[in-house]
């Protein structure tokens, strides 16, 4: 049985055909970062017109790959929410007009449980009882995933998600957009502990999290302690697009930051966020007597995070599963086995299906 899965929750076009649920035979993904990036975010009324020029040459390209026609599909799973309004009615209203054409089920695809099933994807099995820590530039939550098809909501953001911060953080050390991978980088070259950045852990039980604090105190650091330029190309760091030139807000001037400095404000942000992360994920894992955690989302293809989460998770017995870095971003191979899941289960659509901006998993 082949899935089409249609993804156009943000500011990716993506289309992929899956065999069974489980085989890959394409994914195909149209990025429109270039065209965001000077603007330092995703403009939502750009990204919605650039996912109707793309959607159906990228649609074309996945059968194409695929090796199959139109009439093979059999099921069409497409991203309901959550997202940009804009961007998902896009996906939304392709996926109605095809199944309606071809009279073929269509079934409505949570974003979130998207990510986790990149796992699936990736030609590994959701393993349950286990904890799925979901993390991307719009999400941070963490989820107890007792049987297949149950999730349970442990904790999630109170303001920023991770990947929001690590934008903002990246854009206030005048580096390109999208700043995650760019401060990963630079962080690599860094001291994690050079800056006691805090750690936003909010109250001694609570599994939520907080980062609009951590992002502010990045800025208040470099606005009243980076030293005046001086040896700023002492350390070769390849910060792919970075800008030593910080913006002050509400200002018409510019902090310069030395490029030593660079890589330890980035290395001791990133070491900040992690940590939360690591240490409430695990918590989670204890709490609920389960051994097994899941990294979903675009901020789990971080090396550092990885890297963290399966040495303290060692320590403890606890194994840690994630898809290779393609399948942490917006995909739509993660749509088609999500849908294929819940086609499995009896959930299928019909056509009065609309997008929600904010759906719960």
């Amino acid at each position: 049985m082949y899935t089409l899965g249609i993804e156009t929750s943000c500011d990716e076009t993506a289309a992929a055909v899956v065999e069974d649920g489980v085989k890959v035979l394409s994914n195909v993904v149209a990025s429109q970062v270039d065209y965001h990036r000077k603007f330092g975010g995703v403009v939502p009324e750009i990204a919605s017109r650039k996912h109707l020029e793309y959607i159906i040459p990228v649609i074309r390209e996945a059968l194409s790959q695929a090796q199959i026609e139109l009439a093979d599909i059999s099921l069409i799973a497409v991203t309901a929410g959550p997202g940009l309004v804009g961007s998902l009615l896009v996906g939304v209203c392709t996926a109605k007009a095809m199944a309606y054409a071809r009279k073929i089920p269509l079934v409505a695809a949570n974003h979130i449980e998207g990510h986790i099933y990149g796992l699936v994807a990736d030609g590994q099995v959701l393993p349950y009882p286990s904890v799925a820590l979901v993390v991307s530039g719009g999400h941070t939550c963490l989820y107890l995933l007792p049987q297949p098809g149950e999730y349970r909501l442990l904790g999630q953001t109170r303001d920023d998600a991770v990947g929001e911060a690590y934008d903002k953080v990246g854009k206030v050390l005048g580096l390109s957009y999208p700043g995650g991978p760019v401060i990963d980088r630079l962080a690599a070259s860094g001291n994690p502990e050079a800056i006691p950045f805090p750690r936003p852990y909010l109250s001694k039980d609570s599994l939520d999290f907080s980062y609009s604090g951590l992002k502010t105190a990045v800025w208040y650091y470099i606005k009243q302690k980076v030293a005046p330029p001086g040896e700023e190309d002492s350390a070769d760091i390849d910060t792919k697009g970075a800008n030593p030139k910080v913006p002050a807000p509400g200002q018409g001037r510019a902090i310069p930051i030395p490029k030593n400095q660079l890589a330890d404000i980035a290395a001791s942000f990133q070491e900040a966020a992690i940590e939360v992360l690591v240490h409430k994920t695990l918590l989670a894992a204890k709490r609920n007597n389960v051994c097994t955690v899941i990294l979903a989302g675009g901020v789990a293809a971080n090396r550092r995070l990885k890297e963290k989460m399966t040495v303290d998770a060692q320590a403890t017995g606890v194994e840690v599963l994630y898809p290779r870095p393609g399948l942490c971003t917006d995909n739509a191979a993660m749509i088609a086995c999500a849908g294929y899941a819940r086609y499995r289960r009896g959930n299928v659509a019909d056509l009065s299906l609309n997008a929600a901006s904010s759906w719960p998993l």
